[in-house]
């Protein structure tokens, strides 16, 4: 990858992790709003206690997508971004462009999913 493709990915993914925050931003929000409208039932607290948990997954989810980015970005201050962490071996571009916070390549990726590195 020359520096100016190295570039445009340093963008894609600043703009990626500007999203995720905003969007967990928006998340937290509407979680902290959840049954302030009013005297809620047992339904209503039932129903908004489920909310504010899937809510809150949803953040814990967005925070591992900013470290993803991250880690990500530092690859690319190292000068290994695009290797998979594991075999060493290029991503395929094609998956690079798809995640381009991916860490492994597809074989790896598969490898550490079954056995948990």
């Amino acid at each position: 990858m020359d520096q100016e493709q190295l570039n445009e990915v340093r963008t894609r993914l600043l703009e990626m992790r500007e999203q995720v925050l905003e969007d967990s931003a928006k998340a937290y929000a509407a979680s902290q709003e959840l049954g302030k409208d009013g005297v809620p039932d047992i339904g209503d607290m039932s129903s908004n206690s489920y909310t504010q948990e899937v809510l809150m997954n949803l953040s814990e989810t967005q925070r591992g997508r900013v470290r993803d980015i991250d880690a990500a970005l530092e690859r690319m201050d190292q000068g290994v971004y695009g290797l998979c962490a594991r075999c060493e071996e290029e991503i395929a571009p094609r998956r690079m462009e798809v995640r381009p916070f991916s860490r492994y390549c597809v074989e790896c990726k598969s490898e550490v999913e079954k056995f948990g590195e």
